[in-house]
């Protein structure tokens, strides 16, 4: 495509953390921690019944935003994740796998750029809402008045 227009895809999710975070370094020392974050949705299918769906995510946060993340995340602690989804070198989609069950599963890959905590600590007066990596710039963004590049 010509005409020097940048195409870009963002994803946000909010949900909460089905395990401890797992940190670890690339060979040349760069901090990456990944997690999974399961998103629920309730609606009424087209039986009349309830139906639960919940959709789960694997994330990778890098740098010192990785090291925030294992530092103070934890299992059950809900998070608001922008990022991008990573597609499965192979399928060019999500990740699919087989559970120890025999089923199929899949979950999608992102590659955060901005994680709020969203889980209020113990004793916490403005609430427990912090944020890794780049918080001002997911609250206030680059541009600042100028139009909304969507």
């Amino acid at each position: 495509m010509s005409g020097g227009i940048t195409m870009y895809h963002t994803i946000i999710i909010v949900g909460n953390l089905g395990r401890d975070p797992e940190m670890r370094y690339t060979p040349s020392g760069q901090a990456v921690t990944s997690f999974s974050v399961a998103t629920n949705r309730s609606y009424t299918g087209n039986n009349g019944q309830p139906v639960k769906e919940t959709i789960w995510f694997r994330v990778s946060a890098w740098g010192k935003q990785a090291e925030t993340c294992n530092n103070y995340l934890r299992k059950g602690n809900k998070v608001l994740v922008e990022g991008r989804l990573q597609a499965d070198p192979t399928s060019g989609g999500p990740r699919t796998f087989t559970r120890q069950d025999g089923t199929t599963s899949a979950n999608f890959e992102v590659v955060a750029s901005q994680i709020r905590f969203l889980t209020p600590k113990a004793g916490d007066d403005d609430g427990g809402v912090a944020a890794a990596g780049g918080a001002e710039e997911f609250a206030h963004p680059a541009g600042g008045d100028e139009e909304i590049p969507f």
